[in-house]
C-alpha cells in the first residue's frame, strides 16, 4: 500500500513557512561576524567534556589549522588514543602532557601545584603565540578547583593576552564562576547514567 501524496495546499503552506524561516535566519546572519576567537568552557558532571573539545581540535586539524593541547591531569603513562592520533600530525598539533594523574594518585599537594604551574606556563606560550588557531586546556578546571593556580591570573591572560582570533577551550568539572563569566560558550554536561556506577571500569576508546 503506497503512502498518500501530500496535497498541493499543504506543500504550499510548508514552502511558505520554510521561506519565512530562511529569511529570518539570513537576516540574523547578516549582522554576525565569523572572525572572533572564542573562550569555550566544557564543564558538568557528565562524560564528554574532553571528547567534545577534542572534536573541535580534530576539526581544526582537518582544516589545516594548527592546534595546541595541554593536559593538566593526564600523565604520559595513560597512553590515550587522542595522544596517539595527535602524534600523527606533528606539523599541526602541539601536545604537552603535564599531569601526573589525579590528586588521589600523587597524594602530594606541592607536587600537584608544581605540575599545574608547569602546565600553565606551557599553556601561556600557546595562547600568546601567533601560530596555534586553537588551544585546549584539558582539565584546567580541576586544578583551579583545588586552588593550584590563581584564577585571577588565568582570567587576566585570557582577557588581555589571547589573540583576538584564537579559540581557547577549557574542560573539567566545577568550572570557576569567573571563567563562566568571561566565556563566550559554556556547556554543562549532565550525568544521567554512567557505566562506572554499574561496576564497569574506564575502557580504551571510550574514556581514553
Amino acid at each position: 500500500m503506497t503512502e498518500p501524496l501530500p496535497d498541493r495546499d499543504e506543500n504550499a503552506r510548508h514552502a511558505e513557512k520554510a521561506k519565512k524561516r530562511k529569511a529570518a535566519h539570513d537576516k540574523k546572519l547578516s549582522g554576525m561576524t565569523d572572525s572572533k576567537g572564542l573562550i569555550i568552557v566544557h564543564t558538568g558532571t557528565g562524560k564528554g567534556k574532553t571528547s567534545a573539545a577534542l572534536g573541535m581540535v580534530f576539526r581544526h586539524i582537518g582544516h589545516g589549522m594548527p592546534v595546541g593541547v595541554v593536559h593538566f591531569t593526564k600523565s604520559e603513562k595513560w597512553n590515550t588514543g587522542e595522544a596517539k592520533l595527535l602524534a600523527k600530525f606533528p606539523e599541526l598539533a602541539t601536545l604537552h602532557i603535564m599531569g601526573e594523574g589525579f590528586t588521589w594518585e600523587t597524594q602530594d599537594r606541592e607536587r600537584d601545584i608544581a605540575a599545574a604551574r608547569a602546565g600553565w606556563e606551557r599553556a601561556k606560550e600557546l595562547i600568546r603565540d601567533d601560530r596555534h588557531r586553537m588551544v585546549l586546556l584539558d582539565e584546567l578546571n580541576i586544578v583551579l578547583r583545588y586552588d593550584y593556580l590563581p584564577i585571577e591570573e588565568i582570567v587576566a591572560v585570557l582577557l588581555d593576552e589571547k589573540p583576538a582570533d584564537k579559540h581557547v577551550v577549557i574542560t573539567g568539572r566545577n568550572a570557576h564562576p569567573a571563567l563562566i563569566e568571561i566565556a563566550d560558550l559554556v556547556t554543562d554536561m549532565t550525568l544521567v547514567k554512567h557505566p562506572f556506577r554499574s561496576g564497569v571500569k574506564a575502557q580504551k576508546g571510550v574514556e581514553f
